[in-house]
């Protein structure tokens, strides 16, 4: 099986997320989140096969932004952003992001770390509940969308944000 790498994006990784990671809907979703990283409230993990980028997610120190969260968890670290390129899901590039998040977390002395899913993606809602992650409270993810006229459409999912304690080993 072909080792995968993961690590934190840098500068020039972000012409290459464009090309082999298209954010269709949000042309600057990658220069955004690299931009966070550069300003220290997140970290652009990224997974690599041969040279390629094939998955990413973001830490995002300072927690979720949506008021249902933040009044559950507090300022707890979020976890988002979770893809991976479609053709090898299902191969632990995901789990891999993921644990490699908590590694992160646990570095900061941090004690937990949390994820939002939607409930339209039963698929991740079975990956993190194997990880260990537990439901904490409901929320609504707010985000806006740009369609191929240049016009903004504004999307709002129905999620539940999850939360696994992390043990110091």
């Amino acid at each position: 099986m072909e080792r995968t790498e993961i690590r934190p994006c840098r500068a020039e990784d972000v012409p290459l997320l464009d090309r082999h990671l298209p954010a269709p809907g949000a042309p600057a979703r990658h220069a955004d989140r690299f931009a966070r990283q550069e300003a220290g409230t997140g970290t652009y993990l990224l997974a690599w096969r041969g040279g390629e980028p094939v998955g990413h997610g973001q830490v995002r120190w300072d927690g979720c932004a949506a008021p249902e969260v933040r009044a559950a968890v507090g300022d707890c670290p979020e976890f988002n952003g979770l893809d991976v390129r479609a053709d090898l899901r299902g191969r632990g590039i995901g789990t891999a992001l993921v644990r490699a998040a908590e590694e992160l977390v646990r570095a900061r002395r941090g004690t937990a770390l949390g994820l939002g899913v939607a409930h339209a993606n039963p698929r991740a809602a079975a990956l993190y509940a194997r990880l260990g992650y537990v439901p904490v409270t409901a929320y609504t993810d707010r985000w806006s969308r740009t369609d191929r006229d240049g016009r903004v459409h504004e999307e709002a999912d129905p999620c539940a944000f999850l939360v696994r304690e992390l043990s110091a080993d």
